[in-house]
C-alpha cells in the first residue's frame, strides 16, 4: 500500500512533470519568436515528453487506487533571449528534476515501496537521457561558435526530432 508521504509526493512529481511540459512550451513559443522553427519543435517534442511522464505517475496513482490531487502549475519565466541561454536553461532544469526523481526514490525505498521504486527506476534512466541531451546540445552550440550558419544548421537539425511517447495518454491514465 502506498504511505501518504509517498502519494503526497508522487502527486507533487506530477506538477513538477506538468511544469516542465508547461516551460518547454513556452521555450517552443519563445524559439518560435526567434525564427527557429526547428528547435522549436525539438521543445514541443520534449513538451509532449514531459506530459508523458506526468501521465505515467499519474497512471500509477490510478492503478494502485491512490487519490491523484492536482496542484496549480506555476506560470514558467522564459527570459533567455538565446538559444544558448535556452538549452542552460533546459539542463538547469532537468538537473533539478533528476534530483526530484531522486528524493522520490529515496523516499520509496525508506517506506519499503516497492511498486513506486519499480516505476522510479525508469524514470531514473530517463533523466540520464534527458541531461545527456541537453548536453550533447550545449557541446554543439559551444563548437558552432557564435556563426549563423551553425546555429541555422542545428536548428534544422533539431527540426527532425519525432516523438517517441504516445500522444494518446488515455491507456497511460488507466494505469
Amino acid at each position: 500500500m502506498l504511505s501518504k508521504k509517498v502519494a503526497d509526493s508522487v502527486n507533487e512529481q506530477i506538477n513538477k512533470e506538468m511544469f516542465s511540459a508547461y516551460l518547454y512550451l513556452a521555450m517552443s513559443a519563445k524559439a518560435t519568436d526567434m525564427g527557429y522553427a526547428g528547435i522549436a519543435n525539438w521543445l514541443m517534442v520534449q513538451y509532449h515528453e514531459e506530459m508523458f511522464h506526468a501521465m505515467k505517475f499519474y497512471g500509477h496513482l490510478v492503478a494502485i487506487g491512490a487519490q491523484v490531487d492536482l496542484k496549480p502549475i506555476a506560470k514558467p519565466l522564459t527570459a533567455e533571449t538565446t538559444i544558448k541561454a535556452i538549452f542552460e536553461r533546459v539542463l538547469e532544469h532537468e538537473k533539478g528534476v533528476t534530483a526530484s526523481i531522486h528524493a522520490l526514490m529515496d523516499l520509496s525505498i525508506a517506506e519499503k515501496d516497492y511498486a513506486t521504486q519499480n516505476l522510479l527506476r525508469w524514470y531514473v534512466d530517463e533523466q540520464v537521457e534527458e541531461e545527456k541531451n541537453a548536453v550533447e546540445i550545449l557541446t554543439n552550440l559551444k563548437l558552432l561558435g557564435d556563426g549563423l550558419q551553425g546555429l541555422f544548421m542545428l536548428n534544422i537539425e533539431l527540426g527532425k526530432r519525432k516523438a517517441s511517447v504516445p500522444l494518446d495518454f488515455t491507456a497511460v491514465a488507466a494505469g
